[in-house]
């Protein structure tokens, strides 16, 4: 397998994104063949005058100045050809050895949305970045700021300012590895916080009543691997976080014939269910810990 059909192989989430020697920054040419649409300097031909396009090309360029480098990326896939290269796009970036921003196995990150074809606006985001087991969350707080810039009037200075302003951020995103790895759950608590998690993730159908998976809230804590077998918060929140979003989980059940059906969750790869749902889970780790804290 080459170079780029591994880093496509983790889509955002890719091998790449190590935090030591090995650290790999994708080159210009490997975001182009991962995210092409990130090259976009005009607006898709649907777009009024008063679209203003915001290339995310020049904000990356401007943050390698700065010592940032990306890391991830990913493009939605549209069923327009001709959108493609406007297409919504994700990009994770991390500041170039800066190793004050680390936790343990935890790195603080920037995450970067954006489409010039009218599907969303450009975004800026915290994010944290697990790692051990290539696990990547956005991390949401009432303390931090998300940085949304919509494609209308002068948007540079905007994306500019927003960039630094979701940078000192890092600090208190960095808190969470060790401020909730000093507080136990006990077996109830795990579930409330799997219960939660399951909520969120397999709702409820609005039509019917009825659950849309056979997957169990228990099965949300699942332990992947001998390290994350510890009961504290931030371990607990990490393994409910891994099997709600990288899927995998085993999900038989009967099909409507009343026949055996032999099936397993699949990863969230959509960007904005990724973030809908990294933003959700957040939520719920904050509101544990509070009530740990209280």
């Amino acid at each position: 397998m080459n170079a780029i059909a591994q880093l496509r192989s983790g889509s955002i989430y890719t091998q790449s994104a190590r935090f030591d020697h090995q650290q790999h920054f994708l080159t210009e040419d490997e975001i182009f063949q991962l995210a092409p649409s990130v090259f976009a300097t005009t607006a898709h031909e649907s777009r009024s005058a008063k679209f203003k396009p915001i290339a995310t090309i020049d904000v990356i360029r401007m943050l390698d100045k700065e010592g940032f480098g990306v890391v991830g990326a990913m493009q939605s896939i549209t069923k327009t050809p001709d959108r493609k290269p406007f297409a919504k796009h994700a990009l994770r970036l991390r500041q170039k050895g800066d190793v004050k921003r680390q936790v343990g196995d935890t790195v603080f990150e920037t995450l970067i949305k954006n489409a010039n074809d009218g599907s969303g606006a450009y975004d800026l985001l915290s994010a944290l970045w697990r790692i051990r087991c290539l696990n990547s969350l956005v991390a949401m707080s009432t303390e931090m700021s998300t940085q949304r810039v919509r494609h209308t009037g002068d948007v540079a200075p905007k994306v500019i300012e927003g960039v630094f302003s979701v940078l000192k951020d890092a600090d208190r995103a960095l808190n969470a590895p060790d401020q909730w790895g000093q507080m136990q759950l006990g077996r109830d608590e795990q579930m409330i916080l799997a219960e939660a998690a399951h909520a969120v993730r397999f709702p409820v159908d609005a039509e019917t009543g009825n659950q849309t998976t056979h997957v169990k809230p228990q099965q949300l804590l699942m332990t992947r691997r001998s390290e994350d077998e510890a009961n504290d918060l931030w371990t607990v929140f990490n393994r409910v976080q891994e099997n709600v979003i990288r899927g995998g989980l085993d999900n038989f059940g009967r099909d409507a014939n009343n026949r055996f059906r032999r099936a397993h969750t699949r990863e969230v790869k959509g960007i904005d269910q990724n973030t809908a749902l990294n933003r959700a889970l957040w939520t719920l780790g904050e509101r544990m810990a509070a009530l740990k804290a209280a």
